[in-house]
């Protein structure tokens, strides 16, 4: 994964970062997400570490198209999938939502951190979208730093 890093101004806590890469052949409507690697994860659970997984949700206009989901790494702040997830999409007008989580097995997986991935994005992940439209059928890869679960999912219902 290319060494580009998103540091969040301003940010009193940082959650960490993820590397994924996208790849969309718009003749076949195929969108490929690789989830590459995280780093730096905010740590959650009492003995400093986490069991990341990531969860990836395909949106269109708010709803859940389809979701997949990562193998569970235990035990580290820096996971490493190299695991790749492919979409029929329907059009261009689909945003992706990923979710890092920390797995328990007694209760609730806490969300790490999120981001949103599209045409109506900002910053990274915005220029990561138009980068990808504009290299068809070639992946590419970035880093991007997650943010608070909550807030990403108030950008999401904002555009229903």
């Amino acid at each position: 994964c290319s060494r580009m890093f998103a540091f969040q101004e301003g940010k009193s806590e940082r959650l960490g970062d993820i590397c994924l890469s996208l790849r969309y052949v718009p003749t076949a409507g195929k969108l490929t997400v690789v989830v590459l690697e995280a780093k730096n994860l905010k740590k959650m659970d009492v003995g400093g570490l986490s069991d990341p997984y990531v969860k990836i949700h395909l949106m269109q206009n708010g709803k859940r198209l389809k979701k997949k989901k990562t193998s569970i790494k235990k035990n580290t702040l820096n996971p490493y999938y190299n695991e790749s997830f492919s979409f029929e999409v329907p059009c261009e007008q689909i945003e992706v939502a990923v979710t890092v989580l920390d797995y328990d097995k007694i209760g609730k997986n806490d969300a790490i951190g999120k981001v949103l991935l599209g045409g109506t994005s900002t910053g990274t992940e915005l220029r990561h979208w138009s980068d990808m439209l504009a290299n068809p059928r070639r992946p590419i890869a970035q880093w991007h730093g997650l943010k608070p679960e909550d807030e990403v999912n108030a950008l999401m219902s904002n555009k229903k």
